[in-house]
């Protein structure tokens, strides 16, 4: 999927951050390299047929699967982490809900050491933003769009943000993708749930335990400081 970042501030331009910015690149590059469902030679794929454990695994493979754990947990099962996998029919690990929000938190970690500059990183519609931009003496927000799902290319809501994260799950982009919890296929719904949160990872996976959990589910994040539900 596309990953862009933008960094905002007075030596955006230079050498530097230029490089910066490519060691994010090629970390994400890792990540995909990882944890690919798709890439037979990757990680995940050796997992899933059976030729390595977890255990031989790199150490980044248990943490996120601990991650996928402790999320299936706090949603009631609604995020799930073993799905059916759509050549096999078998139920087996698929942590990939979970993992593109893991890279974003990664990527911003990275992103920090930009000192006196505002950053922002998009994978795919879920974006991360911190820092601060100090030549910018209005400490302007990011406005990040969210799109209408069922009108393309058009904005229903505008979030602004300083630091902290927004995550959106819908089948108007990818169509059937997301697994029902109940039923264990992949249902066409219509609409989306976006997720503010201060940490990508919990956007992420809370957008996408929203929009195929019950409605009662929001229950666990509402009224929390710096989340906003947004159903469309």
């Amino acid at each position: 999927m596309p990953v862009s970042i933008q960094v905002r501030g007075r030596e955006a331009r230079a050498l530097w951050v230029s490089a910066l910015v490519d060691e994010v690149y090629a970390d994400l590059r890792w990540v995909d390299a990882t944890f690919s469902r798709w890439r037979p030679d990757s990680e995940l794929s050796r997992l899933r047929r059976g030729e390595v454990t977890m255990a031989q695994c790199c150490p980044e493979m248990t943490e996120v699967w601990n991650l996928c754990e402790k999320y299936r947990v706090l949603t009631d099962g609604a995020f799930m982490s073993v799905l059916p996998d759509e050549d096999s029919g078998r139920w087996l690990i698929d942590p990939t809900g979970l993992v593109k929000g893991w890279a974003l938190a990664r990527a911003a970690v990275m992103l920090r050491r930009l000192q006196g500059h505002a950053y922002c990183v998009n994978g795919g519609g879920d974006i991360v933003v911190g820092g601060r931009d100090e030549a910018d003496t209005q400490d302007r927000p990011w406005r990040l769009g969210v799109e209408d799902p069922d009108q393309a290319g058009h904005i229903a809501r505008v979030v602004e943000l300083r630091d902290g994260a927004l995550a959106t799950s819908g089948c108007a982009a990818r169509g059937a993708h997301l697994v029902d919890p109940v039923s264990g296929e992949r249902r066409w719904r219509r609409g989306s749930v976006s997720v503010v949160a201060p940490d990508i990872i919990a956007a992420d996976v809370w957008a996408t335990a929203l929009f195929v959990g019950p409605a009662d589910l929001e229950q666990r994040i509402r009224g929390q400081e710096g989340w906003e539900v947004i159903r469309l």
